[in-house]
This record gives structure tokens, sequence and C-alpha cells, in this order.
């Protein structure tokens, strides 16, 4: 008889299941005693207006700062130009990173990227606060809730990314321009895939290009002006293959003064200890986005 009871009641549990919010790993977390929720010291039934007020809490209810109309549109209006930002800077960041490579960028991150990568940095810091402060009653949220944690982590992540950011450009990138200045004055010869891109012919750089294994500077050519030639090919790239399609012969290339050979990457010297540096925050900051990625994730699903 007493199996057969214990039988239904774990039927009913599992058929009708009961809602419980208020379980001891959440005076755990706020670090208040039952009393404090529940008319009985005990605990359970009857809420005082504490354990009402944050039974709410946990259903959704009140968690958030209250906004009115206008500051709803505003945080709309704001999460959008956050979010557009973070799809801008995150998808420059996996281009670079993934199918140009940080070697595009280890001897000076170009112009357009540093606008870019700065504007970014900067208009995020400035909308997120302002999301965040719309968003969290209180700075405890941060800490107690599973929102407000999830946001800690993003937050840090961030300013990980705000600090590699102010290394390369302050510290680490000032030293890859000298020692990128310094090759050209040496006339450098022989360059592997990575190092001829940074010959691009954009500002003032030399422009290159690699033909069947020789690297010829095409500088002075008015076809290549910019780092572009009739705007199909860029130069600091291979051209063996695409040339084969070109209306011209060899001729035009052979012409150009051949200033070294291009090597394989296993003739690399070992890189200086201010590149291994910068590879190693480039692909630390790839890791980042995949993270902060997941984090917003976690938030939406």
């Amino acid at each position: 008889m007493r199996i057969t009871c214990i039988k239904c009641a774990v039927l009913l549990i599992i058929v009708f299941p009961v809602w419980v919010f208020a379980i001891e790993d959440y005076a755990e977390q706020t670090g208040k005693s039952c009393e404090v929720c529940h008319v009985d010291p005990a605990g359970g039934e009857e809420l005082t207006p504490d354990g009402e007020a944050f039974r709410d809490d946990l259903r959704g209810k009140g968690l958030y700062r209250p906004l009115t109309t206008v500051e709803r549109i505003g945080r709309v209006i704001i999460g959008y130009i956050h979010m557009m930002t973070a799809f801008v800077w995150f998808g420059t960041i996996l281009y670079v990173h993934i199918f140009l490579r940080p070697a595009y960028a280890v001897k000076g991150l170009p112009k357009g990227e540093f606008i870019l990568g700065w504007s970014s940095i900067i208009v995020m810091a400035v909308t997120g606060i302002f999301l965040t402060i719309a968003k969290l009653s209180s700075w405890d949220m941060l800490f107690h809730t599973r929102f407000g944690i999830i946001l800690l982590i993003k937050i840090i992540l961030f300013l990980i990314m705000v600090a590699s950011a102010i290394i390369v450009t302050f510290i680490i990138g000032p030293k890859l321009r000298k020692g990128r200045e310094r090759e050209i004055q040496q006339g450098k010869k022989d360059l592997a895939v990575g190092e001829l891109a940074r010959f691009d012919g954009k500002e003032d750089r030399p422009t290159y290009i690699a033909y069947k294994g020789s690297i010829y500077d095409v500088s002075a050519s008015d076809l290549w002006e910019g780092g572009s030639h009739l705007k199909r090919h860029l130069a600091g790239f291979d051209l063996t293959e695409p040339l084969k399609q070109a209306p011209h012969g060899e001729e035009k290339v052979i012409a150009m003064p051949m200033v070294g050979k291009l090597v394989e990457p296993k003739e690399w010297i070992r890189r200086p200890p201010r590149e291994r540096v910068f590879y190693f925050l480039a692909y630390m900051n790839l890791v980042i986005v995949f993270l902060i990625i997941f984090v917003i994730s976690l938030w939406r699903w």
C-alpha cells in the first residue's frame, strides 16, 4: 500500500508539476533568511511584500528600469546604432583576420581601418553605457541576475578588446611602422606572401606585385596609381594566375624593376617580439568576437 502511494505521488508530481521560485539557492544569492520573503519564518506559503517583489522580479516583472514611451523609442534607436556598429566592427575583424590574415596590418594598421576601429569602439562604448543605464534599475542586477551577469561578461570582454586596441595603437603599432620603414629604406629583397601584402601602394608605401616567383616594383607606373591596376588587380599580391587572363603578355611585368624573390612561409625569419605580440592580440580579439556573439545568443535564444 505504501509503495502504491509513493508511485501515485511521483506520478502526480510528474503530470502536475508545481512551480517553486523560492529555493535555498536564492537565499544564498541574496544572503537573506527565509523570513524576509515569507510570513512563516520557516519559509513557504504566504509571502511578505519583499517576497512578492522578489517573486515578480524572477518572473520578469519590475526587473528592469521602467521607461516612458519616448524613452523606449530612444532606447530602440540607440540599440539599433549599437548593434549596427558592432556588426560593422566585428565584420571587419572577421574579414581581416580570416581572409586577409593579420599580416595585412602587421606593419601598421591602414588609416581606413584605424578610423573605423576607433570610431566603432567609441560609438559602442557610449551607446552601451546608455543602454545599460536604461535597462538596469540597480547595479546589484549586474551580480544577482542572469541578464546582469551575462552583460558583465560582455563588458569585460569589450574592455579587453579596448585594452588590446590601445596597446596596438600606441605601443606596438609605432614599433611596427618603424620596422616597416626600416625595411623599405634597406630595400629588402625577398618577401613571403604575408610580407608582400605590406607593399600595397597605399599611404606612400611602395607598390609591389609578384609574378612567377619574382617581385616587381610597379610604383613608377601610372597604371598602378594608388595600388590598383585598372580597378581589377591590387598590389601586394601574387598575380601569376590573374595575369594569364590579361590582354597583354608578361613583357609588361618583367619590364618593371625586379626587387626580389617570393619565398615560402617556411623560409621566414623568426618574427621579432613586437610582431608575435601583435599576432597574439589579433587572434585573441578574433576569439573574443566569437565569445561576444555567443553571449548575445544566450540573451536571444
